[in-house]
């Protein structure tokens, strides 16, 4: 029995040896038949790739070649007149039917060519065939057409009068049309002269607003003066109608009318010299505005 124990534990080695033998026939085999296969598979692809049929490269377009756009002169020369030739003679010049009408409906609403040079603006007409038939045009102009025509003779320029105006009636119209005076200048003169009640001397013109004295140079002796001005009653104007005037500031005014509270009416219009801030130079300017009435 131990015997048999032994004999089978000795076995034992040899039959794992003999698995493990047969393990690796087995992987070897299957590697084998694995590159086989590779093998074969590759040769199959080489072959492919060299028995694949090679061509060679066949353009299919024919070669480029520009176009000649130049012009090619059509039909025969001749001289001839482009406000008389008719349809027929354009077409044996050569020109397209398109533009002879054109040329045709010019000439029918009274176009003219006067030279040669305006077969150039020919709608249509190429600058080639233009080139081509200038040298040909023959221009017949008659004696009562194109330059031929009289001119009245020059006439030089006459400088207009210019009246003389009356500067308290005359209006914008009539100041607007003396040397200098514009629509601006003329509505400060009227204004001005409305304040004062009109002017009572020529020089006053000149305390207008923006007026230079070249300008008054200009027109002074064109102004004249034939009417009364208008008057301010000192015994009752009140202060604001005072202070509205040009030469009358309202200290002026507010003393006028107390000096006429604490004194009574005026007697003269010289009387206001009694009041303290009235000097000759302001009794000279508004004198001839008041009035004692």
């Amino acid at each position: 029995m131990l015997m048999l124990l032994i004999a089978g534990i000795c076995s034992i080695p040899v039959v794992v040896a003999n698995l493990m033998g047969n393990k690796l026939r087995s992987t070897n085999e299957y590697d084998k038949k694995i590159a086989e296969i590779n093998a074969k598979a590759n040769q199959q692809k080489t072959k492919s790739y060299n028995t694949y049929p090679q061509q060679p490269y066949q353009n299919k377009y024919a070669p480029y070649t520009k176009k000649d756009f130049s012009f090619k002169p059509k039909g025969t020369l001749f001289e001839f007149d482009p406000n008389s030739i008719d349809e027929a003679g354009w077409k044996r010049l050569g020109l397209r039917d398109k533009t002879i009408g054109t040329i045709l409906n010019f000439r029918n609403k009274g176009g003219k060519f006067r030279s040669a040079e305006d077969i150039e603006k020919i709608w249509g007409l190429f600058p080639d065939e233009a080139a081509r038939l200038k040298p040909y045009v023959r221009i017949n102009i008659k004696k009562d057409e194109g330059y031929n025509k009289s001119f009245k003779p020059y006439k030089p320029y006459e400088k207009l009068a210019i009246a003389a105006v009356d500067i308290n009636t005359a209006d914008s119209t009539a100041l607007m049309a003396l040397p200098g005076i514009g629509s601006k200048l003329s509505a400060r003169i009227l204004q001005f002269r409305n304040k004062l009640g009109g002017f009572h001397k020529l020089e006053q013109v000149k305390e207008t607003y923006a007026l230079s004295d070249s300008v008054f140079q200009k027109i002074a002796p064109y102004l004249k003066l034939n009417t009364r001005i208008m008057s301010i009653n000192i015994n009752e104007a009140s202060v604001d109608q005072l202070k509205a005037h040009p030469y009358i500031r309202f200290q002026l005014a507010n003393a006028i009318v107390q000096y006429r509270k604490q004194h009574g009416p005026y007697q003269r219009v010289e009387d206001v010299k009694k009041i303290m801030i009235v000097d000759e130079v302001i009794y000279t300017k508004m004198a001839p505005y008041l009035s004692v009435q």
